[in-house]
């Protein structure tokens, strides 16, 4: 008589595979997390085009978390995004202590343009406006990127007290340098980094020289700057023919 065979037991189900790339986070590290993440969402769409599910799907993270960590939902999470790469374009604004004047000029451009490619579509959004999350906040937010490089610039320059016309003419030249970043965006990105870092230099030393002829202080610091570009610089002959009684 054969013995009979004990009942096999079910197979165990196989356990659900979590989010991929989730794992616990430091309250602090996962919302720097959250605002990495929604920033390279935001440098490829426009804003509007960005919803909360895809910034939880990118972080592998669940919807019901990301309002954990703001409960303003997208608007919140837009403005610390934005608040973080203002922060992060500022940083770059930095004046490196090696060459000339416009060479230095040069290379904050460089870096400026840098910050321009990897976040192209959001800087495009951000400065065009008429965004469906843009506020006053979020405008103030790039109002104060503004201010920042109106500071740096004139601290470039050697100034303290900038008088109207000398800070016309960097505010002007700032919004000539946002207009091309746009343009350049525009037409594919076609003309290469260093002719237009180069162009845009050029672009502030006439607008600097013409606004020599009607302002002393301009004059002035276009002086100073003669001694410290040194005669071999292609754009001394061009100061000086300007300057000249």
């Amino acid at each position: 008589m054969e013995a009979s065979s004990a009942p096999v037991p079910p197979a165990p189900e196989p356990a659900r595979p979590r989010r991929a790339g989730y794992r616990r986070l430091p309250v602090q590290q996962r919302r720097e997390q959250l605002i990495a993440v929604a920033l390279e969402l935001f440098a490829t769409r426009p804003p509007e085009e960005v919803g909360l599910d895809d910034v939880a799907e990118a972080a592998g993270a669940s919807r019901p978390l990301v309002y954990r960590y703001f409960a303003g939902g997208k608007q919140q999470l837009y403005e610390a995004a934005l608040r973080s790469a203002a922060e992060e374009l500022t940083g770059r604004f930095a004046v490196p202590l090696a060459g000339t004047p416009t060479e230095q000029l040069a290379a904050v451009l460089e870096r400026y343009f840098a910050f321009v490619e990897e976040h192209g579509a959001g800087y495009s959004a951000l400065l065009r406006g008429g965004s469906v999350v843009e506020t006053a906040r979020t405008s103030a937010i790039v109002d104060d990127v503004r201010r920042a490089a109106l500071k740096r610039t004139l601290r470039h320059l050697g100034v303290r007290e900038a008088g109207p016309r000398l800070t016309l003419l960097v505010r002007s030249w700032i919004a000539v340098v946002e207009g091309a970043s746009l343009s350049w965006l525009d037409e594919g990105r076609a003309l290469p980094v260093t002719e237009l870092r180069e162009w845009l230099v050029d672009q502030f030393v006439a607008m600097a020289a013409a606004t020599a002829l009607h302002d002393p202080q301009t004059a002035g610091v276009l002086s100073s700057l003669l001694v410290l570009e040194g005669t071999d610089s292609p754009r001394t002959a061009r100061l000086r023919a300007v300057l000249a009684p």
